[in-house]
């Protein structure tokens, strides 16, 4: 226990805790060295997706203080660009996400700003939407996303609707660093500003415009009906449960099962430890339900219900949907729809996160789809469409997609929307169901037709206080000595996100992109590997998107590159 770490003990244990847990946990830890210094070592780090971390005590933690001075930190730089701010506020089914939710709102009443805040837990699509349609500043949306259950987290948003970018992060961290955790705060008693009317409490008209925005970006809203479609849902225990059952039955599907065990907001995720529809843990319930009724089509959404995931039955198994797949069918279904029914715009533009799938550019191409490729974060797809809108041209705009199981057609928020998803995903369905296919069949027919593409990210976690050194030491090695080969096949092209240069042909020509420590190696026609740090966890993820004859000569050219990059990282 270092001296810092003692000092911070003593002070947390003699300042009075409004939250018990706080004094309980620290009174049981006190005597632990390594305990005190894994809540005291640092402070939770302010970034691009705000804060996010263990629920605990301590500054390393998430907790009424971090988020009270996260808060008074946010609200400054609010008022430096405005003098009378405005702030929209949501959360999830997170342990403590409502108080985080309520403490949020009383500080930055206390600090002048005006607060609309959602009176139950809603998706984080809900938040950006209320940014917009009520003109905010900012927002605030409480959510670890897919975090396990002893995470919670602080997504702050700006004036546009997207999450903060780098500059907005760095001027509130700025903030933060130079306000006391208890001695700085400015709250106000949550009950009388919501007497006086500077704590105001989203109606359901508002909720309604939001539906009404989803439900515009129907393709054919009527297939469903049609179709006799059959449903299993899951919100994972989280948010979606209202909004996405709201919106489905709009189009016609009332045939749902929701997984019992996981509908009702839990925050103690009891039967999925790892809440994120990527892990087939997490599916488990649902593929078994799925399977039992011989449903049409399975529908998981995370915490918050950004994100979803979709499973199909094939010869009675159900068959998983990655992310990637799903924006490609997604992608061929819009372009498809809209050519048919006459709604395709001039130069109509959709856009990815450049650590998706390529294979959704050939399908871009065959459509005459301008696809944009931008850093991963939705915020830089949201920085697309209001580019399109400045330019007085929104209707180019199509669809955009994450590889992460995110989605978002239209351009009512600037960010993914696991309601839309489901409901374009649904609509998908039931026509392919009227061609005599299942989704699964259908993105068959689509690796027949483009050829197929093995795509896989790996995580791996670096625990512990010196987890993020060891990360950061492992990505600065690839900057400064970077790959010539990847499992005998030569890197064509290396592109350096970080120095902002790409190397090929021992040309330099500038990425085009905004900073970012990542790496990336093209390997000709083969694909491409991407290393890439996560921007809110000691977590190194792996890309790889490699194109092959088949499925079974795609997966054992992704063995081979895994080992290679395995070996070169020392993993």
């Amino acid at each position: 226990m270092t001296k810092q770490d003692r000092e911070l003990l003593t002070r947390w244990l003699e300042t009075p805790m409004e939250d018990e847990d706080l004094t309980r946990e620290l009174l049981a830890v006190r005597n632990d060295e390594k305990e005190v210094h894994e809540r005291f070592y640092q402070s939770l780090e302010f970034g691009t997706a705000g804060l996010r971390g263990e629920l605990g005590a301590g500054t390393n933690r998430m907790n009424i203080h971090t988020v009270r001075q996260a808060t008074q930190g946010f609200a400054a730089f609010l008022k430096s660009r405005n003098p009378h701010p405005s702030m929209a506020i949501a959360y999830d089914s997170r342990i403590k996400s409502e108080l985080f939710a309520r403490e949020t709102a009383s500080v930055m009443a206390a600090n002048g700003v005006k607060v609309y805040l959602y009176k139950e837990l809603m998706p984080t699509p809900a938040l950006s939407f209320a940014v917009l349609d009520r003109g905010c500043d900012g927002g605030v949306m409480i959510t670890a996303s897919h975090n396990p259950a002893r995470y919670n987290g602080y997504k702050a948003y700006d004036r546009d609707g997207a999450q903060i970018s780098g500059e907005v992060a760095a001027a509130v961290s700025e903030n933060i660093d130079r306000t006391d955790i208890f001695d700085d705060i400015l709250r106000v008693d949550f009950d009388k500003a919501l007497a006086e009317g500077t704590i105001e409490y989203i109606g359901e008209d508002l909720i309604e415009r939001y539906f009404s925005a989803v439900m515009a970006e129907a393709l054919r809203p009527e297939l469903c009906r049609e179709a006799g479609f059959k449903l299993v849902y899951t919100p994972l225990n989280g948010a979606g449960r209202r909004s996405v059952l709201e919106v489905l039955s709009r189009i016609g599907v009332t045939d749902v099962t929701v997984v019992p065990e996981q509908e009702m907001p839990d925050g103690n995720f009891p039967t999925c430890p790892y809440p994120n529809p990527e892990i087939l843990e997490a599916m488990q319930l649902g593929l078994a339900l799925t399977e039992k009724l011989g449903a049409d089509l399975l529908l998981a959404t995370d915490p918050d219900s950004d994100r979803v995931g979709t499973a199909v039955l094939m010869d009675g198994k159900p068959r998983l949907i990655s992310g990637n797949e799903m924006g490609v069918l997604l992608l061929d279904y819009i372009c498809r729809s809209r050519i048919e029914l006459g709604k395709m715009p001039e130069r109509p533009v959709a856009v990815k996160s450049f650590v998706s799938t390529t294979m959704a550019d050939e399908v871009a191409r065959r459509y005459g789809v301008e696809m944009r490729s931008v850093l991963t974060g939705f915020k830089y797809i949201g920085e697309q469409i209001a580019l399109l809108e400045e330019e007085g041209h929104p209707e180019r705009y199509l669809f955009g997609f994450e590889e992460s199981y995110g989605y978002l057609a239209g351009g009512y928020v600037r960010d993914k929307d696991a309601v839309v998803g489901s409901m374009l995903i649904c609509e998908m369905a039931a026509w392919y169901k009227k061609q005599g296919m299942t989704l699964g069949e259908a993105m068959d027919a689509l690796y027949r037709e483009y050829g197929y593409y093995h795509n896989k990210v790996d995580s791996y976690a670096f625990a512990g206080s010196d987890g993020m050194e060891k990360m950061a030491a492992l990505m600065d090695s690839l900057h400064k000595e970077p790959m010539t080969a990847i499992a005998g096949r030569p890197v064509t092209s290396c592109a350096d996100y970080l120095s902002g240069i790409r190397v090929e042909e021992g040309r330099e020509t500038p990425t085009g992109l905004p900073t970012a420590n990542v790496i990336e190696y093209r390997l000709g026609e083969t694909g491409s590997v991407i290393v890439r740090p996560s921007g809110t966890e000691p977590k190194l993820k792996l890309y790889y998107s490699l194109k092959a004859e088949d499925k079974e000569a795609g997966a054992a050219l992704y063995e081979r590159c895994k080992a290679a990059m395995l070996e070169r990282l020392g993993l």
